[in-house]
């Protein structure tokens, strides 16, 4: 269904891809370290509530402060400084350069960012997942 989607939008819309290879990587990437991020949270939380603020609480305020919907060079300089701190920001990046050949950091800075994001995140996940966490017998 998405790709049918992006086919229409495609006809009607000029959306620019000058490295699709790059958008493709950011996008396993994370897909895989929000996928263990969210394993992270169902096997923290005991209640639908607790999976609620893990979004609201951590997950969204990384998002939106990680330049989405504006470059991050147009903040003010600590927040600047504070959103190199966050991950998400790398991901975002990566597309960003992905689509439009323009980024605010290195692609590769990008890249080993989000790899180890992703691979942390990811560890994390297996760690609890062989220890047994919160895992009913």
């Amino acid at each position: 269904m998405g790709l049918a989607i992006l086919a229409l939008a495609l006809i009607f819309l000029h959306i620019p891809l000058l490295h699709p290879l790059w958008v493709i990587l950011f996008t396993l990437l994370g897909a895989s370290g929000m996928g263990a991020l969210g394993l992270v949270a169902g096997l923290w939380a005991e209640k639908f509530d607790q999976i609620a603020g893990f979004q609201n609480f951590v997950i969204m305020p990384l998002t939106f402060l990680a330049g989405v919907f504006y470059s991050v060079q147009s903040l003010p300089g600590a927040w600047r400084q504070l959103s190199l701190f966050n991950p998400f920001f790398y991901i975002i990046d990566g597309f960003r350069y992905g689509f439009f050949a323009d980024s605010d950091v290195s692609v590769w800075a990008c890249l080993g960012v989000s790899i180890a994001f992703a691979g942390g995140a990811g560890l994390l996940a297996w760690h609890l997942l062989a220890r047994g966490y919160k895992l009913r017998q």
